[in-house]
């Protein structure tokens, strides 16, 4: 088991320029922990009654230059206005190979911050559609790229929707309703070739992983984000779309809110993003489409859910394969007006 003890604690906060002693530490997260990959975050009390958060990681997708280019654009962001914490460098760099207990591991140390999100409501959303624009001008101004994957780039397998697996099972699901998944596969091939002048535009820096659990509040009532855990390159058009149907199916929201908080929180999260950086003609009448196939193919109806089209198909449920593919027919068909 990898560990960490007060006085390596002692001696990343020093290599840091950390002049505070550390009397305690607490893990906040540890997400993997075997020889060949490592994942722990730690809070570090500091004698003066602040903190640090210390991140260790050696994961098999993860090279130093990443973590130090990810480390730099969250810097750039808060040069340039947006509320993050602030990084510690060790000497010229942000993040450094250490040997703790054997175990190489990247580390990287920032400001601990309070405030973080609990529920995820429309005030919430429309203030990180507004903090989303804004990081996205930023990463455009200053040409900042980061070479790394994203979870929501929609010409990639990503976590949002998965028509990729649908198609991978074609042949099962066309067995039990042919002319159904020949209409569903038309007009997703259709949807597709409106959306393809999408791959060519430019791709640019984005944190890519605004979830409640990485936005906070400031004592001011400010919203902050950090973890920049999942930063790369995407087109920032698809990145908004997709952090907005993101953060309006998946957190946590008020009861009020019933069984659909989409219908509060994608309104909200969008104007906000649109009042700071208003979609082009050519994305508002792209949106409907980009969203219905969003919808139509998400991937918890996909694959996650206990009742999910492919666990039905794996489990012979013919009759509740073809509701589904009915369904997905119908999201398909449902484009929503873009955004004002």
């Amino acid at each position: 088991m990898f560990t960490v003890t007060m006085g390596d604690i002692a001696a990343i906060l020093s290599d840091y320029g950390v002049t505070q002693k550390a009397v305690s530490f607490t893990e906040l997260e540890r997400c993997k922990d075997t020889p060949e990959q490592v994942r722990l975050i730690v809070k570090a009390c500091l004698s003066d009654g602040t903190a640090l958060v210390i991140r260790l990681k050696n994961e098999s997708d993860v090279s130093l230059p990443l973590v130090e280019r990810q480390s730099q654009f969250a810097a750039v962001l808060r040069a340039n206005g947006i509320i993050t914490p602030t990084l510690y460098r060790n000497g010229a760099d942000y993040a450094k190979w250490y040997s703790i207990g054997g175990y190489p591991v990247i580390v990287t140390v920032e400001e601990f911050v309070e405030g973080e999100l609990q529920v995820f409501d429309a005030e919430a959303a429309e203030m990180a559609g507004r903090l989303l624009a804004n990081m996205h001008h930023i990463a455009e101004r200053t040409a900042f790229h980061v070479d790394n994957g994203v979870l929501f780039d929609p010409f990639t397998h990503n976590s949002l929707f998965l028509d990729s697996d649908f198609i991978a099972h074609g042949r099962e699901l066309s067995a039990i309703d042919g002319d159904m998944y020949e209409k569903i596969v038309r007009k997703l091939g259709a949807y597709k070739a409106l959306l393809s002048p999408l791959c060519l535009e430019p791709r640019y820096a984005v944190q890519g992983d605004m979830s409640d659990c990485n936005l906070y509040r400031t004592d001011a009532g400010a919203l902050g984000v950090f973890d920049f855990n999942r930063c790369g390159d995407n087109h920032l058009f698809c990145d908004a779309v997709m952090q907005a149907l993101f953060v309006s199916r998946l957190m946590a929201y008020p009861d009020s809110y019933g069984d659909c908080p989409e219908q509060f929180i994608l309104p909200a999260f969008l104007h906000g993003y649109s009042t700071e950086r208003p979609f082009s003609a050519a994305h508002s009448r792209l949106y409907p489409y980009l969203v219905a196939i969003i919808r139509a193919f998400w991937s918890a109806d996909i694959r996650w859910g206990q009742d999910s089209l492919l666990k039905n198909l794996a489990r012979g449920a013919n009759k509740a394969v073809r509701a589904q593919l009915a369904s997905i027919y119908d999201r398909l068909l449902q484009l929503d007006p873009p955004p004002v």
